[in-house]
């Protein structure tokens, strides 16, 4: 098995590259729509791919899951210890992608990472739980454009360990889809 496969399905981990600008933008407004329909379209799709290509690519870490031939499955974007995007394709849910390339995120920044997901995905939430992230700190909605409420959660080497139910925090992570 490659360095970067799951043995659950064949999926590869590789870094991003400018032309991956289309498929992620399109993942990206596919996977927000399909998970958290309540959300404002506060940019054009146009909008969001520039903001893909000139912001997002350039200025973070993005790990693209994906096939062998080439099929986008999800995507990580980390910027230093916070991990800023993980989407995955909205067909592709609970196949073990989104832990494949958490696993990546916290091999990245093994002392801890922190991130921000909107309080009502609570399937993301419970993800992010469920691998020792813990709420530090929750927001009424001003810090984000979607004025949707979020949370803040950080994970740390030191903390429980993975699959564990956390050590506090909320109980049950928006701005990615899981």
């Amino acid at each position: 098995m490659a360095p970067n496969e799951s043995p659950a399905g064949r999926v590869l981990l590789r870094e991003a590259t400018a032309e991956d600008a289309g498929p992620l933008t399109r993942l990206f407004l596919d996977s927000r729509a399909a998970s958290m329909p309540y959300l404002p379209k506060v940019h054009s799709d146009a909008d969001t791919l520039a903001w893909m290509t000139h912001v997002v690519l350039p200025g973070t870490t993005v790990w693209i899951a994906g096939t062998g031939a080439g099929e986008v499955l999800g995507f990580a974007s980390l910027d230093g210890t916070e991990l800023e995007h993980l989407y995955l394709r909205p067909d592709v849910r609970r196949r073990g992608i989104g832990s494949l390339l958490l696993a990546k995120a916290r091999e990245t920044a093994p002392d801890g990472l922190n991130l921000y997901v909107f309080q009502r995905n609570t399937a993301a939430r419970a993800f992010y739980e469920r691998y020792g992230f813990t709420a530090v700190e929750f927001d009424d909605g001003s810090r984000n454009e979607e004025k949707e409420p979020d949370v803040r959660y950080r994970w740390t080497a030191d903390g429980p360990p993975a699959g564990s139910r956390g050590r506090g925090g909320c109980g049950t992570v928006g701005i990615w889809t899981i």
